[in-house]
């Protein structure tokens, strides 16, 4: 793909991120529609859409190892060293630290990547690995801390494993990489629908995020320097990281290398804020920097997908 074309590919993203922070600003769409709009793609189209193509899949080309490898030792090495700034630095406990860590690793798949990938490649394909690695790594991790650091916590950290594997973006993957690996056949009506249904995810989730940003504005000037570190270091170098562990130590090279540095470079996820809600801790600092990640990725995509075009 050349640059010019990929670039091209981005009027779609635009186009449906751009109308709704404009229906939002104008308040032709109330900016608390968002939710509506976001549960819809999250609960059910983006599933449709994961199973349906996880269940078509060649699962040998979909989980590339060597590449998935790279990209959890990058992951694994931006964890330890925001960890240790934020607690060095920054002066918070475990429950704080982890919740840089995760504003600064994970990654926005559902609400982002997806619809990002869709409309450059063609193929949210690569998203899966990352997305269940997310899920059932990065993201045990984060809610065993915040559990355990909860008062009178008990055995509410199984639960919140146990929910956290249940979620319909898991049980999609997961569901179609069984079925797959049993070579189950599906009539072909059911999976046009869910073909049908998972074509809506693209445009509805960047439609829902650019409702919500568009309600609620952007305030640059009340930036705080730990803000600007993490959005810095979330957009610009976990995608350089992931370039110089993935291409340099394990060797990854073409079209992965390019999916995998575009995939670090997604804004922070949305969770981030539901997560800093239910443990409350630092929920300012997280709204902020789900919004402001996600501008910047913005900003700084057209000149990813140029790198990545050159690939």
């Amino acid at each position: 793909m050349g640059t010019a074309a990929a670039l091209e590919k981005l009027i779609p993203v635009i186009l449906a991120f751009g109308g709704g922070v404009l229906l939002a600003r104008r308040k032709v769409v109330p900016a608390e529609a968002s939710r509506v709009f976001a549960d819809y793609a999250f609960l059910f189209a983006v599933p449709c859409y994961l199973f349906g193509n996880i269940y078509a899949s060649d699962l040998g080309a979909l989980f590339h190892w060597r590449a998935i490898l790279g990209y959890a030792t990058a992951a694994g090495v931006a964890v330890v060293g925001v960890g240790l700034a934020a607690r060095l630095y920054g002066g918070t406990g475990a429950r704080g630290a982890a919740l840089r860590i995760m504003a600064a690793v994970q990654v926005n798949t559902a609400y982002f990547a997806v619809p990002v990938f869709i409309t450059l490649f063609g193929t949210a394909a690569p998203v899966f690995p990352v997305l269940l690695f997310q899920v059932c790594v990065l993201s045990l991790v984060v809610i065993t801390v915040m559990e355990f650091g909860r008062p009178g916590s008990g055995g509410r950290p199984l639960r919140a494993v146990a929910a956290s594997l249940t979620t319909p973006l898991v049980l999609s993957c997961n569901a179609g990489i069984v079925l797959n690996l049993l070579s189950v056949p599906l009539p072909g009506p059911l999976l046009d629908g869910f073909s049908f249904v998972g074509d809506s995810a693209s445009p509805v989730a960047l439609f829902a995020l650019g409702l919500h940003l568009g309600g609620l504005g952007l305030n640059l000037r009340g930036t705080t320097a730990e803000e600007a570190a993490i959005v810095a270091f979330k957009c610009l170098g976990f995608p350089l990281l992931t370039w110089a562990v993935c291409g340099g130590l394990f060797g990854v090279s073409g079209d992965w290398l390019a999916y995998l540095v575009l995939l670090a470079a997604m804004p922070t996820p949305q969770n981030l804020f539901i997560f800093a809600q239910r443990y409350e801790i630092d929920v300012d600092l997280s709204a902020a920097l789900v919004i402001k990640s996600s501008v910047a990725a913005l900003l700084l995509l057209p000149l990813w997908v140029q790198w990545a075009a050159l690939v």
